[in-house]
């Protein structure tokens, strides 16, 4: 069975990582999407939260599974027996930084490989931190998130954000 880990931090995931979840899903006989403890991050939602939207909204897939892991991404990959790690490209100066992080996996563990899909253009410019702005401010996120993650994102924030003061 060929395994790819996609990893990422998922806070929270948006249509372009589903977008390259399920083209991997394609090319994969089993995928893990996993969702990576960061302490340096400060993250809108916990670890369980993220793994449990996770969950639902890649339901439809059989042969994903959701899980959560702390420390470098390629011994996680190691432990699951991957033969890759998918990683998700919106723009060029996304490259530069995975680039480095493939070359230092690659030295870390030589028979992983670290792949590299386009996001489709509709998905080009969203990003978590740009999700979290939008809907701390009160913007809509419909398009950019499943349903059930601008719900999360609506509770979540609930009388945060009061508008313009004044």
């Amino acid at each position: 069975m060929r395994t790819a880990i996609c990893p990422g931090s998922f806070d929270p995931v948006t249509l372009g990582h589903m977008d390259i979840i399920e083209r991997t899903s394609v090319i994969f006989d089993q995928v893990i999407v996993a969702v990576s403890r960061n302490p340096i991050k400060n993250p809108m939602f916990s670890i369980e939260e993220r793994v449990e939207m996770l969950r639902e909204v890649l339901s439809p897939y059989s042969n994903v599974a959701v899980d959560s892991f702390e420390g470098l991404t390629v011994d996680y990959a190691a432990e699951q027996n991957a033969v890759a790690i998918v990683r998700g490209l919106r723009v060029i100066s996304d490259f530069e930084n995975e680039f480095r992080m493939a070359l230092v996996n690659k030295t870390l563990a030589c028979r992983i490989e670290t792949l590299f899909l386009m996001t489709s253009a509709q998905y080009s410019f969203i990003s978590s931190s740009a999700i979290k702005d939008v809907a701390i401010f009160g913007g809509p996120v419909e398009g950019l998130v499943s349903p059930l993650v601008e719900k999360r994102l609506k509770e979540k924030l609930k009388g945060c954000y009061k508008g313009k003061e004044g």
